[in-house]
């Protein structure tokens, strides 16, 4: 089975896309099909937005559909200054990755103790295939700097200025070993509820098929 994961963001598609991969899965992403289309993300929270994507794709492709939305959340930062689903669109304007850094470190200089402050992304995970819709959500804690690694990750930039503590590095200089002790460990749950869903819906087709 096809499963096509709906995101521009190259770095999403490196990550998701390569780990997935390796568990046998069959994964095209809208460049492979050529989809150049802009989804009005208006909903209320991540998994609104994911959902919004996924059967807005889903209906473009006719294949099962991956959409990830992100919204982020920091302690102590008053309600009107929180990003929630906006986290690159500021104040009406989508920031490119340098004026995205420039911003989150503002906040942390405003906001932070020590040029440290403490949040929280909360993702939305959604699969449609055709008339199914299957969701979940994942709270990852992070702690933000004022200061910037040199190594910035094209697509996650917010990662040159997020500090992973038990290793006390940037998460953006994080190797692949690194990465799997750490970041994996924590999205085990996001990965497992991909895997399972996409079992189901095989499943699901083959017994289409046979009754067929």
């Amino acid at each position: 089975m096809r499963i096509l994961l709906a995101t521009t963001n190259e770095a999403k598609i490196h990550y998701y896309g390569e780990r997935l991969k390796e568990k046998g899965i069959d994964l095209v992403t809208l460049r492979d099909l050529k989809i150049d289309v802009d989804v009005d993300e208006n909903g209320s929270d991540p998994v609104e937005n994911a959902v919004i994507k996924a059967r807005a794709y889903n209906e473009i492709s006719h294949l099962p559909t991956i959409a990830l939305d992100d919204g982020l959340f920091f302690d102590g930062v008053p309600k009107e200054l929180q990003p929630g689903t906006h986290v690159r669109r500021i104040g009406g304007r989508r920031l490119n990755d340098a004026e995205m850094i420039d911003y989150y470190i503002g906040l942390v200089n405003q906001y932070g103790v020590d040029g440290k402050l403490p949040g929280y992304f909360l993702k939305g995970i959604a699969i449609v295939d055709q008339d199914n819709v299957y969701t979940s959500t994942r709270k990852s804690e992070r702690l933000f700097t004022s200061q910037q690694s040199k190594t910035v990750v094209e697509g996650y930039p917010l990662d040159s200025i997020q500090i992973i503590l038990s290793l006390n590095k940037f998460k953006s200089e994080l190797t692949r070993e690194e990465e799997a002790a750490t970041i994996d460990s924590g999205n085990c749950a996001i990965f497992e509820f991909l895997l399972e869903t996409i079992r189901k819906m095989e499943s699901d087709s083959s017994k289409m098929l046979v009754r067929s």
